[in-house]
């Protein structure tokens, strides 16, 4: 029964209490209080350190973050060209292995590159046409792949575009490896994943490692999955064999509307939560369904028509499942608020219905958002217009550019509010750190020195709740999100006081170490 003394717990019930101690007894706390109350000898003394819930990130992509742990980052500051992507590629520890050994690599963005242009099936021949090799594109929306991928995918000229998805070809017909959008990409990955399921189980046990070193404690996974293999089936073996982070799986609508049997589960460790439904692509992609068209006259993609929203939004309520909508355009948005705004909520301890990312929001929405007769929760990032301003700044209007990632705004609707990484879906060597996240929400500052929209700017204390509680409810992590008595003992120690430091270095906080049920679980 430890009891942590001397300490700054903010104890995530809102933006202003704080304890000094705590203690915690068969995985729970039991008692918060003052340091001056503590008679335990054997009390573990933080030495004034600060202390907040353990993270949870809703919004993430496990499986992608366990491929980009043993592939090659593909980002700036290091790789800024296809040149140096090669050099990269060739540096891989997969790099020299069998032809049944793929070279994995995640985060280019085709604007960041010196070529300004989109890595090629030749380019990446290059650097193997013996070993297959799959690039996943910063939104991880798309990829590319070489000549092998593309054998051992079956794509030739004539491989039909997929629902959803296009294949790129050169001018003369033959696939030039760019994937474009998910239902592309999965085409590759379904043929990765067939060879490398015991692999995929062990890379998700070496990530549980990385999440907890960010203080990350519970996660929402959202591309569940059941082709090749069940999400379900993966995480069960990951936590066999020491996976620790809790988890809520939410599953590719098209993967499961056809199964009736799909329905949520209630495990505290692993989940079956809800459906995943994307509404359009990107913005630096220039898929994200917007109403004004981009530079190039087209106005994005619309994946999901309303018609096929509305099934999913009925197959989710039959089944008591949550509704997680991808949408960043607001053409996309507009779609989810117009389908669903009037229907009823049908979950009572969470929202029914999710808006993932949330990118370009007008007033009109806010206030359909607060009149709606239907239960939302906003999730959103702030680390994209951190790491990609200049594609937002090069693919929307002015107009546009000022209604994005408005999280101050957000905070004054009646839906839940959570910041998430969507990692690796951003141009960013640490994707999924928390804290990036947490300084760019707090100081509308970007990697390129750029401020953003100043005035959607929130406080330390309400982006560290939309870590914690706000991130809880909406999830489902009923147990975690708070230091309370009741509710896990799950929490992180900082290297430093995020409430007191100046601003612009709340990027550097580090995680000194992460508890799970009072056990000290990072580092190891």
């Amino acid at each position: 029964m430890p009891t942590f003394k001397n300490a700054k717990i903010f104890l995530g019930t809102d933006q202003t209490h704080f304890a000094s101690a705590m203690t915690i007894n068969n995985g729970l706390v039991t008692w918060v209080g003052s340091s001056e109350e503590v008679t335990d000898e054997q009390a573990v003394d933080l030495q004034g350190r600060t202390v907040l819930p353990g993270l949870i990130d809703v919004h993430t992509h496990p499986k992608y973050i366990a491929d980009a742990l043993h592939g090659v980052a593909c980002t700036p500051p290091n790789v800024n060209s296809i040149a140096e992507m090669q050099t990269a590629l060739r540096h891989s520890v997969a790099f020299g292995k069998s032809d049944q050994t793929w070279i994995e690599g995640w985060g280019f963005d085709e604007t960041k590159l010196a070529e300004h242009r989109t890595p090629t099936v030749d380019d990446l021949d290059k650097v193997s046409t013996t070993q297959p090799i799959f690039i996943y594109r910063s939104d991880c929306h798309s990829s590319v792949g070489n000549s092998k991928a593309l054998e051992l995918a079956g794509i030739d000229r004539d491989t039909p575009d997929p629902q959803g998805g296009f294949i790129g070809h050169f001018p003369d017909g033959r696939p030039n490896g760019y994937m474009k959008e998910v239902a592309a990409t999965q085409l590759l990955i379904r043929v990765k994943s067939v060879q490398n399921y015991t692999a995929d189980v062990q890379n998700m046990v070496n990530s549980s490692d990385h999440y907890l070193a960010n203080g990350i404690v519970a996660i929402g996974e959202m591309m569940g999955r059941k082709q090749p293999d069940d999400s379900l089936r993966l995480y069960q073996d990951a936590v066999a064999t020491g996976f620790k982070p809790k988890t809520a799986i939410y599953y590719v609508y098209d993967e499961v509307a056809d199964n009736s049997e799909l329905t949520p589960t209630f495990d505290d460790q692993l989940r079956v939560t809800g459906i995943k439904v994307f509404m359009d692509g990107s913005i630096s992609g220039e898929t994200a369904y917007n109403k004004r068209p981009y530079p190039d006259g087209r106005n994005g993609v619309a994946i999901t028509s309303p018609a096929k929203l509305k099934r999913a939004v009925d197959y989710a309520r039959a089944h008591k499942l949550q509704v997680a909508a991808h949408a960043m355009g607001d053409a996309a948005i507009q779609t989810v608020l117009d389908v669903t705004q009037g229907l009823d909520p049908w979950l009572a301890d969470r929202p029914s219905i999710r808006i993932e990312h949330a990118s370009i929001l007008s007033n009109a929405m806010l206030d359909q958002l607060n009149h709606a007769k239907m239960n939302y929760a906003l999730v959103t990032q702030p680390i994209f217009f951190f790491a990609e301003d200049e594609s937002y700044r090069q693919f929307l209007s002015p107009a546009q550019f000022k209604l994005i990632y408005r999280d101050k705004s957000m905070l004054t609707t009646k839906a839940r509010f959570a910041l998430s990484s969507d990692a690796p879906c951003t141009p960013w060597a640490e994707p999924d750190s928390p804290f990036v996240n947490i300084y760019a929400a707090v100081t509308r500052k970007t990697a390129n020195s750029d401020l953003v929209n100043p005035e959607e700017a929130i406080t330390v204390p309400q982006a560290i709740l939309a870590y914690t509680k706000w991130s809880a409810e909406i999830g489902g992590f009923k147990h975690n999100g708070q230091l309370m008595p009741g509710l896990a003992g799950d929490f992180v120690v900082l290297d430093r006081d995020i409430f007191t430091i100046p601003s612009d270095d709340i990027q550097n906080v580090k995680v000194q170490s992460t508890w799970i049920a009072g056990e000290k679980v990072s580092p190891n």
